[in-house]
């Protein structure tokens, strides 16, 4: 029988994680990791609202057109630039906030980012073969009722300001927190995370079968969801982003994402 194929991956792999990404010979904390913050909660905790065994599984499909309308929100705003991602955060963020409702409006709620430290400017020299994890995921914090109330710009600058924290000094800040508060988890309270597969390829990968129908995560977890590249039955492309929810905020999500996109107020009117 023939083989096609290598003898040899085209990138050799590499692990040495201790010698990229080690903490620092003497650890210190240099930064603020709002998604790391031990909280003491005397308040209502979102984990009694989001009950992994009674959670509906949906997604949201953002068109081109979405996203232009939930650009064109923010394009009189000093933002230099405003990328898709962005837009899908702040929305989500601001949406499934206010179908959680929390009880008190100062209770804080944030959404965190997961950004990879791979092959971008000013973060650590990591080598194309490594295999392991490089990514962290700065949050963005604030209070339930001023980001429910707030325009969509409030949120999508909070979100940018979270991005922004990302660098070098910030992957050592975080891999010294590890040794000093021995691997604490993320947050779970009030906090959504998210993580962008758009630009992965797994929808561009040819197994031999014609070209593929979908590529990506096809669930959520209780705090995480994925964004990826979906063709819907009007064979429009898009971003399809899967979130969990409990049965009484779905429809309450569903309605706030399209009132959003939508630019309407209170009322339901422009």
């Amino acid at each position: 029988m023939h083989l096609s194929g290598a003898s040899a991956p085209s990138i050799p792999p590499i692990w040495q994680r201790e010698q990229y990404l080690n903490a620092r010979s003497s650890p210190r904390i240099t930064c603020t990791h709002n998604e790391f913050e031990q909280i003491t909660h005397n308040k209502q905790s979102s984990e009694d609202i989001m009950d992994s065994d009674k959670l509906i599984r949906t997604a949201i499909f953002f068109s081109p057109n979405d996203i232009q309308a939930l650009r064109n929100q923010v394009s009189s705003e000093n933002f230099h630039r405003c990328p898709r991602f962005d837009l899908i955060t702040a929305c989500l963020w601001k949406c499934r906030t206010i179908a959680l409702n929390p009880a008190d409006p100062d209770e804080m709620v944030r959404v965190s980012i997961i950004i990879n430290a791979r092959g971008k400017q000013g973060m650590p020299d990591i080598p194309t073969g490594y295999y392991g994890n490089a990514f962290t995921y700065p949050a963005a914090i604030s209070k339930a009722g001023i980001l429910c109330t707030s325009p969509l710009s409030y949120a999508v600058h909070l979100v940018q300001n979270a991005k922004a924290q990302m660098s070098d000094e910030y992957i050592k800040s975080v891999t010294d927190l590890m040794v000093i508060k021995k691997r604490p988890k993320y947050i779970a309270n009030w906090n959504f995370i998210v993580s962008d597969l758009t630009r992965i390829g797994f929808d561009k990968v040819d197994f031999g079968w014609d070209n593929p129908v979908y590529g990506g995560c096809t669930f959520a977890a209780p705090v995480i969801s994925f964004y990826n590249n979906f063709k819907n039955s009007n064979g429009e492309e898009g971003v399809v982003v899967p979130i969990c929810l409990p049965p009484l905020a779905v429809e309450k999500f569903q309605y706030e994402v399209k009132k959003t996109i939508l630019n309407l107020n209170a009322h339901g009117k422009l």
